[in-house]
């Protein structure tokens, strides 16, 4: 039990850092920008099947892990590609934001609604799309 609690708060760490990083900022664009908000939605709605139905075991691991070993699978092909994460710095940027941009930008979105604890079975503890 001790483990799981460790790793839910190792995978809470790396979501509040994602959202500081980017998710804080790109969500107000999202927001603000109807074309951005869906594109989100659509990103969100991928992110949400790979970690339901592409991910063993993922009814018995905690939302927030699966949500975080996501993000961080992302990261890491960023820095083996040699690609550095862009950072939209204004609301026009986000427009032009490339792949794994909108992509974190979701797995932040997922995050902000995931109640702590919850797994994924199916999308169970995943915020809706309704």
């Amino acid at each position: 039990m001790l483990g799981v609690r460790r790793l839910e708060r190792s995978a809470r760490r790396v979501l509040d850092r994602l959202h500081e990083q980017i998710g804080a900022a790109g969500l107000a664009a999202a927001a603000a920008i109807p074309g951005l908000g869906a594109v989100v939605d659509q990103h969100e709605a991928a992110v949400r099947d790979i970690l339901a139905g592409g991910v063993e075991s993922a009814a018995a691991v905690g939302g927030t892990i699966l949500l975080a070993g996501y993000a961080q699978g992302v990261l890491d092909h960023l820095r083996e590609s040699g690609m550095p994460l862009r950072v939209p710095g204004d609301l026009g940027g986000w427009l032009r934001a490339d792949w794994s941009s909108v992509r974190l930008l979701a797995v932040c979105s997922l995050a902000r609604g995931l109640r702590p604890g919850h797994r994924i079975g199916s999308t169970e503890g995943l915020p809706s799309l309704a």
